[in-house]
């Protein structure tokens, strides 16, 4: 791995990369899904997993001191497109000022879930 570029939290020994890495001033959040604190998947209606994923990205950024206003992109993946504008409704309220920039796509998950979001956050170094 490149110096500049550093992992953050506690890899999965199950899996080949962290749940995000920092390079330079940027935080690159890999996708996450509906887990509480423990790393368990949480499951419910889409409302209730796109609240668990937020909030699985916000731990995240808090161990490097970030959090959701230093975000620039999410990327969205729902496992069914007609969920879209109940996800939509609780992304404002993580984003209510819409500052963020957002793809959003169908696509099925290799794991069960409804859907996963990966993140990217400007925070430089203190």
């Amino acid at each position: 791995m490149a110096s500049n570029i550093t992992p953050i939290g506690k890899k999965n020994p199950n899996l080949p990369f962290h749940p995000a890495v920092r390079a330079g001033d940027f935080i690159y959040v890999s996708g996450q899904v509906a887990k509480d604190e423990k790393g368990n998947m949480c499951v419910g209606n889409i409302e209730d997993e796109t609240r668990w994923t937020l909030e699985a990205i916000k731990r995240i950024l808090a161990l490097e001191g970030a959090d959701l206003s230093d975000v620039v992109k999410i990327t969205t993946y729902l496992e069914d497109a007609r969920d879209f504008s109940r996800y939509n409704g609780v992304f404002k309220e993580y984003f209510p000022d819409g500052n963020v920039s957002r793809t959003t796509v169908e696509a099925r998950a290799v794991i069960s879930c409804k859907i996963e979001m990966d993140a990217v956050a400007y925070k430089p170094k203190a």
